[in-house]
């Protein structure tokens, strides 16, 4: 999980923000060193609160620990950036390091006031438990997931094994441009924050970008990428053996994660994947990929069992995509084999 990389420890408890005792509701991820750092965020217009200030502590590329709760969105609150920015502070002070090297989350419930008392008082010992704990984390920044997410990779850079880990959620609201989704991604590899961002910001368009759930764009959605340079491999950089190495292992990560939000979507009892061949660029494979995914009509009839292909032609054919709707062919794949449903 998010702790397979050297240098990052993770802890998550119980603070008192949800009534069920049994749920874990604060999650902290740290490094012992100061990491490069690198995020994306939800493009919905209402953003929570944690987000602006998130993206003012990481500004300079840096950043050393995270916090997220659960149960609580911290939107639409008029202390909401207040509150965040304490749980940044509440923490780097427990840690000994600075507020500003704190990324904050929140999810949860949107519009509800967020206290910060049992977040206080909750950090002493969510601090206390520091150590190779991705689960406990994982489950503290979990609402309606039914199960984790967490994985691990390793690859090799410059002659040194490097890994990279993470943990995520999201089940609801799941249609990024960026949702109720929260991913952390911590690698020990040595690479220059621009670099990194360059290459998470790429890749998200086609993994995370690319899945639908209900069609709703969440207002909290951010994937954080840091880096620690604890391996000790030869600075990655662009154009070389060892960044094509670091963007396959991201890409990875970043695709195996997000196929697990879709597929533990709200009421979901399906994965589904659509794949376009031999168009003529890439970018509108893309857009028909996608108008097929996010086709509710498609989904009701997947979840029927019923090969409904005319509903998949539909969504193709108001994708915006310029293709030959004559020129077809269409399959449907599953663990019970591959069926040719439509040819010319």
């Amino acid at each position: 999980g998010v702790c397979a990389a050297k240098g990052f420890l993770a802890s998550g408890i119980h603070c008192g923000i949800r009534k069920n005792k049994t749920k874990k509701d604060l999650a902290l991820i740290y490094s012992e060193k100061r990491a490069s750092a690198a995020a994306v965020y939800t493009t919905n217009l209402v953003k929570g609160a944690p987000l602006t200030v998130t993206r003012e502590n990481i500004s300079d590329g840096f950043a050393q620990a995270v916090i997220c709760n659960s149960g609580n969105a911290n939107t639409c609150n008029a202390n909401g950036i207040e509150i965040a920015t304490q749980m940044c502070a509440l923490l780097g002070e427990e840690l000994h390091i600075s507020g500003k090297d704190v990324v904050v989350a929140s999810t949860g419930v949107i519009g509800q006031p967020l206290d910060i008392a049992p977040i206080q008082k909750g950090i002493p010992a969510l601090v206390a438990g520091l150590g190779k704990n991705s689960e406990a984390a994982c489950e503290g920044i979990m609402t309606t997931d039914t199960k984790l997410k967490e994985i691990a990779y390793e690859f090799k850079a410059g002659g040194k094994l490097c890994r990279i880990g993470g943990i995520a959620k999201g089940s609801g609201m799941i249609h990024p441009n960026m949702c109720t989704m929260l991913g952390y991604v911590a690698t020990d590899a040595v690479i220059e924050k621009e670099v990194l961002q360059k290459l998470l910001r790429e890749d998200v368009v086609d993994t995370y970008n690319m899945i639908s759930v209900d069609g709703d764009t969440s207002t909290n959605d951010t994937l954080l990428v840091l880096a620690n340079g604890m391996a000790g491999n030869p600075t990655i950089q662009e154009g070389t053996a060892d960044y094509e190495a670091f963007r396959a292992a991201l890409h990875y990560v970043n695709e195996t994660q997000a196929k697990r939000l879709a597929g533990d979507g709200e009421g979901a009892t399906a994965l589904v994947e659509c794949h376009v061949y031999h168009a003529d660029t890439k970018e509108n494979a893309r857009i028909l990929a996608k108008s097929v995914i996010c086709s509710s009509l498609t989904k009701a009839a997947l979840f029927g069992h019923d090969a409904n292909w005319g509903r998949i032609l539909c969504a193709l054919g108001y994708s915006g995509a310029k293709f030959d709707p004559e020129a077809i062919e269409l399959y449907l794949e599953s663990s019970a084999g591959k069926i040719l449903i439509f040819k010319d």
